[in-house]
């Protein structure tokens, strides 16, 4: 098979590596037929990652069963799933707590698209093995369109993860996003939907903001800091100077999502958040927690996540075009004629 890897600053090639093979009962094998670009991957393609290339490249994508172990029970093969990021057992304490970022059945920070935690290859792949089929995989509900939920594995369902529990805490609550692509703009469909009282969307990008403006949200260029002006404010840069702005414009004992991954180093105003009782969150996501819940919202009809969606590509194009800045683009395989 072929796997899409990344080589150097900017440049990604096909690579052959081995077909992928059962090693157990409980696994799965998968072809993604709908996968994009998370917008960490950005980030990495640029050269601002901290893991030096080669290696497969792909973490969000919806994906055809192709086979199956002998002891699964929740998917068989031809359906479509979601495929989780983080590689989780579904059993160990970690996994029952929710916490299937952090599996202890697996090395620290094993992940698709990154050799952290082992090599576990990308889901820019024709092919993928699923060590926990049953625990990991989601099956994609009839009626949702796979291009529309390719990012369910990790920016759709984080996105969920970011705003939908503080809504449910504080309804009507005032949200200020801070953010440069996908993840930001998922924030603010979702919280419209589930009621937030206003919502601040500050993006440099113009077609960013035009769209966040689609999902009723205000829109700026760039801000200063509102003090008391926010309930929750989600950070999705991954710079630290935008995550102090969102923080010093939180409301006494409001709360901070940081989405952003911070490579570089930089200060917050310590005193500022102590002063006003604010609550900063940066975590890494523990995804398969919470896709049913992001997807039960996506098949509600009330969110529009395919609006995200800035082009639809073939999946030859994927070394030429996912090194191109695009919002959020998504490669589709036709399987009907491999």
């Amino acid at each position: 098979m072929r796997e899409l890897t990344y080589v150097a600053r900017n440049t990604v090639e096909w690579r052959e590596a081995p077909d992928p093979v059962l090693g157990s009962g409980r696994e799965a094998i998968v072809a993604p037929v709908a996968a994009t670009s998370c917008d960490v991957d950005s980030s990495i393609l640029a050269g601002h990652g901290f893991l030096d290339p080669p290696f497969a490249l792909g973490h969000e994508c919806v994906a055809r069963v192709v086979e199956v172990g002998d002891t699964l029970t929740t998917v068989a093969p031809g359906d479509l799933v979601v495929v989780p990021w983080s590689i989780s057992c579904g059993t160990c304490d970690q996994c029952r707590a929710g916490l299937t970022a952090h599996c202890a059945s697996v090395p620290y920070m094993a992940m698709y698209g990154a050799p952290i935690g082992g090599s576990w290859g990308g889901l820019f792949s024709e092919l993928v093995r699923v060590p926990y089929a049953d625990a990991m995989l989601v099956p994609l509900p009839s009626g949702l369109d796979p291009v529309a939920m390719a990012s369910a594995s990790d920016n759709w369902s984080l996105a969920w993860r970011l705003v939908a529990p503080h809504l449910k805490m504080r309804p009507g609550a005032r949200v200020l996003v801070i953010a440069r692509g996908s993840i930001g703009l998922y924030v603010c469909d979702i919280a419209r939907a589930l009621g937030a009282g206003d919502i601040l969307y500050v993006d440099p990008d113009p077609a960013h903001r035009a769209l966040a403006e689609t999902y009723g949200a205000r829109t700026a260029e760039a801000i200063e800091p509102i003090r008391h002006g926010f309930d929750l404010a989600v950070e999705a840069t991954g710079r630290v100077d935008q995550l102090a702005l969102a923080v010093k414009s939180l409301a006494p004992e409001g709360f901070c999502e940081s989405a952003g991954n911070h490579f570089r180093p930089g200060e917050l105003p310590l005193l500022d958040m102590y002063l006003t009782g604010v609550t900063l969150r940066i975590a890494r996501d523990n995804v398969r927690a919470h896709i049913p819940d992001a997807l039960a919202l996506a098949s509600s009809g009330t969110v529009d996540p395919a609006r995200v969606v800035s082009h639809v590509l073939d999946w030859e194009d994927l070394p030429s075009a996912l090194p191109e800045r695009h919002l959020k683009p998504v490669f589709v395989r036709d399987l009907t004629t491999r």
